[in-house]
């Protein structure tokens, strides 16, 4: 009786245990910046500045001391945007890479970055207001998130922004989140969007081509699939371990020969 006792716990208690010790994270699974050679190992690539894109929104803007020629500028085709200046408007790039600016020809600024439109811009301003000064900028900076980090959209405050930057707006990747397979889609224009999917544990994420947030970039973290069986608190954990404590005293108490 004993030795069929034996046989019947043995079982029990090899799979209790095994069911605890993958109940649990760890900092191999879901840790940042961890400095192993078994994670993938990214090149470090030069920073790219974000360059405009077809249906973008630029915010245009001119200073000059001639007061009536920058007030009839404001007769236009723009939109006005949210910044407390009057003289501020929003227009889009247009399918062929071009915006319609009052008074000028079409501007072709698909494929610059916003230094380099806004001295295009401002050159072809000179020509109808000699001292012309053109501030421009990107008015849709932002990205999209969605899958366990979240569902939404986040704007970009500063230039570079990063990853993790970007991931601490959401409130960061739960435990349960795959950090193995992040993926961005980045759109290209009138291209195809670009696919990247990268580790987000590994520190040689620092500097890679995935480093880097741009405006239009869409964040997808899918929920681990081992998530469903583990626990992100201790409490929740303690709780899972009092639970299958339950179930086997509970068993055990209908095995004969086992007394409490």
């Amino acid at each position: 009786m004993k030795k069929n006792t034996t046989n019947l716990l043995l079982p029990l208690m090899v799979i209790m245990v095994s069911v605890l010790l993958t109940g649990c994270y760890t900092h191999r699974a879901v840790g940042l910046l961890q400095e192993r050679t078994d994670l993938p190992q990214y090149d470090s690539v030069p920073y790219e500045p974000y360059r405009l894109q077809v249906n973008d929104e630029i915010i245009y803007r001119v200073i000059s001391l001639d007061e009536t020629l920058v007030s009839a500028l404001q007769v236009n085709t723009g939109s006005q945007s949210g910044y407390n200046n009057q003289n501020a408007y929003t227009y889009r790039i247009y399918s062929d890479g071009t915006i319609d600016l009052p008074f000028l020809a079409p501007i072709h600024i698909e494929g610059l970055t916003e230094a380099e439109a806004q001295d295009t811009v401002q050159k072809y301003m000179r020509e109808l207001i000699p001292d012309a000064e053109v501030k421009l900028a990107l008015s849709n900076k932002q990205f999209l998130v969605l899958g366990d980090i979240g569902t939404g959209v986040r704007y970009i405050y500063k230039e570079r922004m990063t990853i993790y930057q970007a991931l601490a707006m959401t409130g960061d990747v739960l435990h349960r989140g795959d950090k193995r397979h992040v993926r961005i889609v980045r759109p290209h224009g009138n291209d195809k969007p670009e696919i990247l999917e990268f580790d987000l544990r590994t520190n040689t994420l620092i500097n890679s081509k995935y480093y880097y947030i741009y405006p239009n970039d869409l964040i997808y973290v899918n929920r681990d699939e081992a998530s469903y069986y583990k626990q992100e608190t201790y409490p929740a954990f303690l709780g899972m371990i009092t639970s299958y404590l339950s179930l086997l005293i509970l068993v055990l108490q209908y095995i004969p020969g086992v007394n409490f």
